[in-house]
């Protein structure tokens, strides 16, 4: 393999390593990026698995819905600061976890899964704003 395909990809790691549980966040910390960092969050899930709204219809600040499948066609939502937090968020992570991975092999550094359902985020959302 390429010399700094292997740098890159060994910083990456490096970087995941000095996160807290290698970069996966619970629904407080995310809660928290959002609010207090300016997050960028994305709802990740294939439409197959969203029941009800997806994170953007919620109305959840800064979030987006741009579905794994369809991931590559909402590159233009990224933010141009590649040092910006940006949360991904899925049913189980398992999106969550492969869109990250693509994220940092696009040079974002502060890129974070929920760890939890994206559907309680989106509950704890309603019951912020009352709704």
């Amino acid at each position: 393999m390429n010399e700094n395909f292997n740098e890159r990809l060994a910083s990456i790691i490096a970087n995941d390593v000095a996160k807290e549980n290698l970069g996966h966040i619970d629904l407080h910390k995310a809660r928290e990026l959002l609010m207090d960092a300016g997050a960028v969050l994305f709802d990740v899930r294939p439409p197959a698995k969203v029941e009800g709204e997806n994170a953007q219809e919620a109305g959840i600040k800064n979030a987006y819905y741009a579905p794994y499948p369809a991931f590559a066609a909402s590159l233009e939502l990224l933010p141009e600061d590649k040092t910006t937090p940006i949360i991904t968020a899925c049913v189980k992570g398992w999106f969550g976890n492969r869109v990250m991975a693509y994220l940092e092999m696009m040079g974002y550094a502060n890129v974070y899964v929920l760890d939890t359902s994206i559907t309680a985020l989106i509950e704890a959302h309603y019951a912020h704003t009352g709704r």
